[in-house]
């Protein structure tokens, strides 16, 4: 294994840092009054202003859709390749990846359809999207149905004529309450006499569809998410778009969400271990200028040991997802199946832990939104359940491993 980075994407890497200092960490503050500034006027998931001009930046600077592998629309990155520049991002999880068109659930929509769409689909869907012009979500958590097993997924699209007919609700649809939202990518069931893993589809639905109601947006651990379009709940009901809306092949939706899955989770994990970098930065400032008992708390035991532990933390989760990354480049995301598993429930267990012991170090700063700990703190733990639960990737290990033992 060779877990080196091309010259390029060394490249990348610096160029990337040097747009987090310029432009993104300054513009924190703004971002977040801004963001405030629209709550207060009744439009709490407009873009702050200052999102328009740090994505100019970044295009001037050619840091754009740099997650995409393919040249011509992206930056030509492998997998591996990309990670370090997606943990870069994780440093600023609210600003950097969506300045640079690398944001959730907008990856995972324009891998899609690269991989999948028709040329008009293309036209239509993915390049504005590539462009950044429009923003998108997925909708296939459904609250109804227990979703970390997707076969379980209810919401029909019926095929009458030359049309699908959907009817479902669903929820956690990300960036659904934003304006710039055009288009769901909605997971249904198309033929609910087929095999298991085959009776869903995936069907692009315009967001002004007829029938399509977004109802509200859920909270998470209190925050709105406002500025990221939210968490849209969303009722699909008798809502009508041609049969050519179907994205791949239909009853291919449970393979395709797959395919959709296995990248993105390095992104995921990525993008948790800069927010663990950051937030063991911030701990090693603030034990370093603060005196508790008549010293510096750098100097206590316990928070050497926390500072320690948690560099130790970081790299082993980075190392684990960077072989996860190698293979998906060497053998394919399915072959990588169980590294890729692994990295979803430690690299998110591992950030958690320095980000409680970097609260912890802040006292009550810590649980306040004057640093950006708490906010990381509860995007941290959404991710053990975002992409499928900690239980769902350690059961399918361990049926692995049980499986190399069975006669």
């Amino acid at each position: 294994m060779d877990f080196r980075h091309s010259d390029r994407s060394l490249a990348v890497q610096d160029q990337v840092r040097d747009f987090l200092a310029e432009h993104i960490y300054p513009n924190e503050e703004l971002f977040e009054e801004e963001a405030a500034a629209n709550r207060a006027t009744g439009t709490p998931h407009r873009t702050p202003a200052v999102m328009a001009d740090l994505k100019a930046e970044a295009r001037r600077r050619r840091l754009w859709n740099l997650f995409l592998p393919d040249a011509e629309h992206g930056a030509g990155l492998s997998v591996l390749d990309y990670a370090p520049v997606a943990e870069l991002s994780g440093r600023s999880l609210a600003l950097a990846p969506e300045a640079m068109n690398c944001a959730a659930p907008d990856t995972g929509n324009m891998e899609l359809l690269h991989l999948f769409g028709t040329p008009e689909q293309q036209e239509r869907w993915l390049e504005p999207l590539l462009n950044g012009r429009i923003r998108s979500c997925f909708s296939m958590t459904e609250p109804d149905v227990a979703s970390s097993d997707a076969t379980n997924i209810s919401a029909t699209a019926e095929v009458i004529g030359d049309e699908i007919v959907i009817n479902g609700r669903k929820w956690w649809s990300t960036g659904a309450m934003r304006p710039e939202c055009e288009i769901s990518i909605v997971m249904a069931v198309t033929d609910p006499d087929g095999e298991r893993h085959a009776r869903h589809s995936m069907i692009l639905v315009p967001m002004d569809t007829p029938g399509l109601t977004v109802e509200r947006s859920t909270t998470v651990f209190g925050y709105d998410d406002g500025p990221h379009g939210g968490h849209g709940v969303i009722r699909y009901e008798d809502v009508r778009v041609p049969v050519s809306a179907i994205l791949g092949e239909r009853g291919a939706g449970f393979a395709m969400a797959q395919a959709r899955l296995g990248p993105g989770r390095i992104h995921h994990c990525m993008r948790c271990l800069g927010m663990a970098e950051r937030a063991l930065g911030l701990m090693c400032e603030r034990a370093s200028s603060r005196t508790a008992f008549g010293q510096l708390l750098a100097r206590q035991g316990v928070i050497r040991e926390w500072i320690a532990e948690s560099r130790i933390r970081i790299e082993q989760a980075r190392l684990l997802t960077l072989k996860a990354a190698w293979m998906i480049d060497a053998v394919g995301a399915k072959q990588a199946r169980t590294e890729i598993a692994a990295i979803k429930v430690v690299a998110p267990r591992a950030a958690s832990w320095v980000l409680d012991k970097a609260i912890q170090t802040h006292g009550a700063a810590g649980v306040s939104d004057d640093t950006p700990l708490a906010s990381m703190w509860a995007q941290l733990r959404t991710l053990r359940l975002a992409d499928g639960p900690d239980e769902v990737h350690l059961r399918s290990i361990a049926r692995d491993e049980l499986r190399a033992h069975q006669s």
